[in-house]
Order: structure tokens, then C-alpha cells, then sequence
């Protein structure tokens, strides 16, 4: 793999970057920004990403009209708030229904407007603004998207239904995009935009991705379904790969990346691919934007660790057998470790005589193997694939017996979205719930706040609506409840001691907590910092971390606990990380 240099590779007018967060698309967005800037292009920098920090990037308080940089001639950046957008947008939809509909529909299609592809189809909008106009192309050379539209939402604007009153109408209870009839008048703009973003000659777009199995899954999923529309205009940065090792955990971290990259989906093989070395530092101030392409400098931090003592997993087990929970959830964004966290806090407490039964996700055998030594625990693993299969096949059955194809097909497409995944494997936990009454169940992922509310809303709405498209098994009317129940449910939040996965973790406990689900303990996982690493580029790595570890720290008053990184995710040794 060639290194990523931007002066040395053909670029076109707009670049759009995609991949999951923490990956690096805001670094590398920007650090390609300046790099074009500085050798004298006129450049547009735009984000419209939740979790964006370019406020922190540039030093710089921007708006989202777009301001210029005063450290780097001919560059402007744009903040786009999403979450904003998106809130408007749900009010300008609503408003025409106030007073006509009754509370229980308007609450359920305020729900539907509340999740995270509506957020997306906001910020859509928004960068559909910039990609049409002709001034702006006029006047810069290079225009820069820091986060890329899915597939998803792609397919969605492409559909009939997608802009009638069709959530008014019918609803499955699943859906998490809602209608785009409020856009209706920016149809044209969206077909403009969308045409521009499968032009090769207009249009790259940059896959960024880590060295590991999972974000590169998740480049290989945006990969081909952007392909499957049109859009294959695509190139590949790895971000963050070690070059050299000389201590056993820096050795470790080579080898798993090396690995990941020896094993990389098929779908991303045939694509140009660059890359970017790990840097120590974080991309904040322009002379880190700078050098992040080119150079590094592993400068240990002088920040110390707030508390008097870190605490362990197992400070969280004790408080969780003290505290007599029965339902335990393992919560995070993708590839932060819940799987191992889940199984870990298993074999604590069955180590304390618990019974317990664990409930997972993960398809990996060896996990099977690691909790078959423990006799306190049962396990059992949900297919999301068939789970979803599954609700999708009945939901579908339902809305063909009642709907026009055009009707169905949008329906089609809404089942592809997060929450119905969720909703789909959610309802199978319910059951293994249900079955476990005289047992700890321990469960590896949990549906978000959205999705529990578009659930509890759907039983008021159809309380209402005769007509229905989506029902609601007992079990899961029962689990609802039971998960607002502090007494009883514990959801731990899982994340990394980065910025984007804190932030993320963040408006997921928001999340959470609108839905009426209280959390008390965080993880910090996969910690450099923990390693006690010797490594110069690690060990200034990982003093990096303690500004997040502070900040998980005091934003969970002092309930949290940090895990050390590992070269494999489960492993043996498992009761290790206790």
C-alpha cells in the first residue's frame, strides 16, 4: 500500500469520506484539506457529521455557513449541525398534523423522526445544498465531505412512496426514516446531488477504515452498497497501521493489524488503497492537521489520571452481584468490545456462585469454548441475520395484502434500516428473557432509546389504529417495562478513550435516558494506557488517553473502569481482564 498524499494522487472536485466512527474520516478530511490549501487550491471543507470536533481541529469557531481559516490561505470550513437540522425538519413535518391526529399518532410519528437515519437524511440536505451549487463549484477547486450518505438512505430518496404521506397512513412500527414529504420541493436537488455523487468524473469516495476485522467489515458493507447504486468511484485509506514493534504488546498490535489486513473482505480488495501510519497524537491544532500525512512526533502527555485509583471489571461485577441485577446489557457502538465485556461479566459473576445465562450475538465458536468451563453458565446465540429474515418476511406478508407495490417496496427499504435489525433481534431476546426468570440473563447489545420508544409508541398507536402492520409479542410488551426498572436492569456503557467513541457513548446514555433507562457504570476498553506499553509511539499514544479516561471518569462519577488492550478479543484467559 502506497502512503496517502494527496498532491501525488489524481483527485476529483468533491470528495466525500465514509466509515465507522473512530476510524479517522475527520483527520484525514481535514489533513487532506490543508494539504490541498497549503499547495495552493481554493478548498471547501464540510461536516456533517454529530460527533464532528473540527471546532477543536482548527482552533476555530465555525458556523454552518462556512469560515475562512486564518493559519491556512484559500481554505473555508463548514460546521453542518445535523442534530439541529434534523429537529427542524421533524417540527416542519409534524406541524400540517397538530391538533387533527390523535396524541398517540403524533407521538409515534415524532419517534419515527427521531432516529438516527432521520439525522442523516437531514444532513443529506444539507450537503445537497453545496453539491448543486454552481457559484460554490465555481469557486473552489476541491470541495471535502466529512461523512458520506449509506446506501440506505440513498435508496430511500430514490423511492415513490418515500415522498407521500405514508407514515400518516401506514406504519409497520419499525421505521426509523420517517416520510420526506416536507422535502418534497427539493426533489430535483436530491436527484442532482445524488447523480453528482455516482459521477466518476465529478466524485471519489474515500472508504476510511482501521486495520481491524470489524471497521473493515463495515467498509466492505458501505462499499458494496454504494456500488449496488451507481457509486463506484471509490477509494480505500487505512488509517492508523504500525510499521515496526520492539516490546510484546506493540509486537501483538503489528500482528493483529497485519492479520486483518492479510484477511480484508473481498469486496475491498479490488480497490485502490492507501495509507495512513499511527500517529501518538491527536489531530487537534493545525500543525498536527499538517503533519498527519506526513510525519510523526510521539510526545508524551503530562496529564495524570484524575482518580486516586482506576477502578477494575471486577468493581463492576461486585457492584452488580451487591446489587442483586437480573437483566445485564453490554451497550456501544460497533467494535468496541461488547461481546468480551458481556461474556466477561458472566464468568465474574458466576465465579460467585450466580447462575447466569448469557446471551450473545457473536457468531465466534471459541467463545462457546471459553464459557463451557464455567458450570454456573448457559448460553444461547441469536442469528441477526435470521432474526431479521425473520420479521422481515412477516412484516412484508402483512403490508402486500394491503399495500401497492410502490407502498411495499418502500416498506422493503425501511426494513433495512438500524431499528429494524434491533426491533428483529430485541424480540428474540425477549423470549430468552422470558425463559430465564430464576437466572442473571447477561446480553451483549441492546436496542437504543429510539427503537425502545418506537416500540412503547407502537403500542399506543395501535391501540388507536385498528389496522395494523406490525404487532408487538407479549414478551416484549413485558421486557419493556422491566428494562426502566433500575432495581433490576443495569445497561453498561462500552466504549474506547478516543474522542469520537466518547462522544458517541454519549448520546447514546441521551438516548437512553429519553427512553427512561438509567446507566450507572462505564468501560473503558481496549486502553493503551492500561498496557503499560514500552513502545515510544504507543506508550505516547497512550497518554493520550487520560484526558478521556478523565472525562469517562468524571462524567460517570468516578463508576467506571478501564480495560487494558488485547491482541485478541476473547480469549482463554479471559477471567484475566476481571
Amino acid at each position: 500500500m502506497e502512503l496517502f498524499n494527496p498532491q501525488a494522487i489524481p483527485l476529483t472536485k468533491y470528495l466525500f469520506y465514509t466509515g465507522k466512527g473512530g476510524v479517522g474520516k475527520t483527520s484525514t478530511a481535514c489533513a487532506t484539506a490543508v494539504t490541498l490549501a497549503d499547495s495552493g487550491k481554493q478548498v471547501l471543507l464540510i461536516s456533517t457529521d454529530p460527533a464532528s470536533n473540527l471546532q477543536d481541529v482548527f482552533s476555530t469557531e465555525l458556523t454552518g455557513q462556512g469560515v475562512p481559516i486564518e493559519a491556512v490561505p484559500g481554505l473555508v470550513v463548514a460546521n453542518l449541525d445535523p442534530i439541529q437540522a434534523a429537529a427542524e425538519y421533524r417540527e416542519s413535518v409534524l406541524a400540517p398534523y397538530q391538533g387533527k391526529l390523535p396524541a398517540a399518532v403524533l407521538a409515534h410519528m415524532a419517534e419515527q423522526l427521531s432516529g438516527s437515519c432521520t439525522v442523516e437524511i437531514a444532513a443529506f440536505n444539507e450537503f445537497s445544498r453545496f453539491i448543486t451549487d454552481a457559484a460554490l463549484a465555481q469557486q473552489y477547486d476541491h470541495i471535502l465531505f466529512d461523512t458520506a450518505p449509506t446506501g440506505h438512505t440513498l435508496r430511500m430518496l430514490q423511492l415513490p412512496s418515500a415522498w407521500s404521506n405514508f407514515i400518516s397512513e401506514n406504519t409497520h412500527g419499525a421505521s426509523c426514516l420517517g416520510q420526506l414529504s416536507g422535502l418534497e420541493g427539493k426533489k430535483a436537488m436530491y436527484k442532482q446531488a445524488v447523480e453528482t455523487l455516482a459521477d466518476s468524473l465529478q466524485t471519489t469516495l474515500i472508504l476510511v477504515s482501521r486495520p481491524e476485522v470489524s471497521p473493515l467489515k463495515e467498509a466492505a458493507r458501505a462499499s458494496q452498497e454504494l456500488a449496488e447504486l451507481g457509486v463506484i468511484n471509490q477509494t480505500m485509506v487505512i488509517n492508523g497501521v504500525l510499521a515496526a514493534y520492539d516490546d510484546s504488546i506493540s509486537k501483538s498490535l503489528y500482528r493483529k493489524q497485519q492479520e486483518a489486513l492479510a484477511t480484508m473482505p473481498p469486496a475491498l480488495v479490488a480497490l485502490t488503497t492507501y495509507h495512513i501510519p499511527l500517529r501518538a497524537y491527536n489531530i487537534t491544532g493545525i500543525d498536527n492537521v499538517r503533519a498527519f500525512l506526513t510525519q510523526d512526533h510521539a510526545t508524551l502527555r503530562d496529564e495524570v489520571i484524575q482518580s486516586q485509583s482506576i477502578p477494575k471489571l471486577s468493581d463492576v461485577i461486585e457492584d452488580l452481584y451487591r446489587s442483586n441485577k437480573k437483566v445485564i446489557f453490554t451497550m456501544g457502538k460497533g467494535g468496541v468490545g461488547k461481546t468480551t465485556m458481556a461474556a466477561a461479566i458472566a464468568l465474574g459473576l458466576a465465579a460467585k456462585g450466580q447462575k447466569v445465562h448469557l446471551t450473545t450475538t457473536d457468531p465466534a465458536a471459541h467463545l462457546q469454548f471459553v464459557i463451557s468451563k464455567s458450570t454456573n453458565i448457559t448460553t444461547s446465540r441469536i442469528d441477526e441475520q435470521t432474526e431479521l429474515k425473520k420479521y422481515q418476511e412477516e412484516i412484508l406478508a402483512k403490508a402486500r395484502e394491503t399495500m401497492s407495490a410502490e407502498d411495499v417496496a418502500y416498506v422493503e427499504e425501511d426494513l433495512r434500516s438500524p431499528c429494524t435489525q434491533e426491533i428483529a433481534v430485541f424480540r428474540a431476546f425477549a423470549q430468552i428473557v422470558e425463559k430465564a426468570e430464576d437466572e442473571i440473563v447477561v446480553i451483549d447489545t441492546a436496542p437504543t432509546g429510539h427503537t425502545l420508544l418506537l416500540l412503547d409508541a407502537t403500542q399506543s398507536y395501535h391501540k388507536e389504529i385498528e389496522r395494523t402492520h406490525g404487532d408487538i409479542p407479549e414478551e416484549v410488551k413485558k421486557l419493556l417495562p422491566r428494562l426502566r426498572n433500575a432495581a433490576e436492569t443495569e445497561v453498561i456503557i462500552i466504549t474506547l478513550a478516543e474522542a469520537t467513541p466518547v462522544y458517541e457513548a454519549l448520546r447514546l446514555e441521551e438516548d437512553l435516558k429519553r427512553a427512561g433507562i438509567a446507566t450507572k457504570w462505564w468501560v473503558i476498553n481496549a486502553s493503551l494506557y492500561r498496557t503499560g506499553t514500552t513502545n515510544r509511539l504507543l506508550a505516547a499514544k497512550a497518554s493520550h488517553e487520560i484526558e478521556w479516561i478523565n472525562q469517562v471518569n468524571q462524567h460517570a462519577n468516578g463508576h467506571f473502569a478501564v480495560i487494558a488492550w488485547s491482541a485478541s478479543d476473547i480469549k482463554d484467559e479471559l477471567l484475566l481482564t476481571l
